[in-house]
């Protein structure tokens, strides 16, 4: 098997690049490198993702399972300076990049830290975990995610995927609805479905 965005530790050459986006009405910076997920670009998924997610009701921390270089979890942190949002990610590259464009924008209220998944995640109790899912790592993997993501939830808590309909919507719908008991579409664009369910 080749060498993906969620490998520990990419083995390709570093090649840092930078470019700025707009995101929830604001310019951020941020610096991306081979070996980590959409590094030319803000994927449209993350961006809608980012941009429709809204405040829970519930006080708490957010997480963002997956972070890659930090797109969706800083410009929310920035937008929620009152919450702390920890940003997990296996891949070693994405870490340290999501390190350093945390300090590009002057965002403080994170915690950044490796974790496969929840594995090591420091909270049982967020109050939103957000996720733009590895699809290509296989179904058993982006279940185990929302399986996770259930646990370390708050009761009131909220989950918040993004998913294309043509790399399983409806299949993550059908889960989550067995998961949480519930789940919505609270957005759709150019095939990307933004998806809530809330732990009660």
């Amino acid at each position: 098997m080749g060498e993906h965005y969620y490998s520990k530790t990419p083995q390709v050459s570093s090649a840092p690049k930078q470019w700025k986006a707009e995101i929830r009405n604001k310019v951020f910076s941020f610096t991306t490198d081979a070996g980590v997920f959409s590094k030319g670009s803000i994927d449209e998924g993350s961006k809608l993702l980012a941009e429709t997610f809204k405040e829970p009701s519930i006080g708490g921390d957010f997480l963002e399972i997956g972070c890659g270089y930090g797109p969706i979890a800083l410009s929310i942190a920035s937008d929620f300076p009152e919450r702390l949002v920890h940003m997990v990610d296996v891949n070693e590259r994405a870490l340290a990049l999501s390190k350093t464009n945390a300090q590009q924008n002057q965002i403080t209220n994170i915690q950044i830290y490796e974790s496969s998944g929840v594995d090591h995640v420091r909270s049982n109790d967020f109050a939103a975990i957000i996720t733009n899912p590895p699809i290509r790592a296989g179904k058993q993997t982006v279940f185990s995610f929302y399986d996770g993501a259930y646990e370390k939830m708050a009761s009131g808590g909220e989950l918040w995927v993004v998913i294309q309909k043509k790399q399983g919507a409806p299949s993550t719908m059908d889960y989550l609805k067995k998961l949480f008991g519930n789940v919505d579409t609270v957005a759709k664009k150019k095939g990307y479905f933004i998806l809530v369910a809330k732990k009660n």
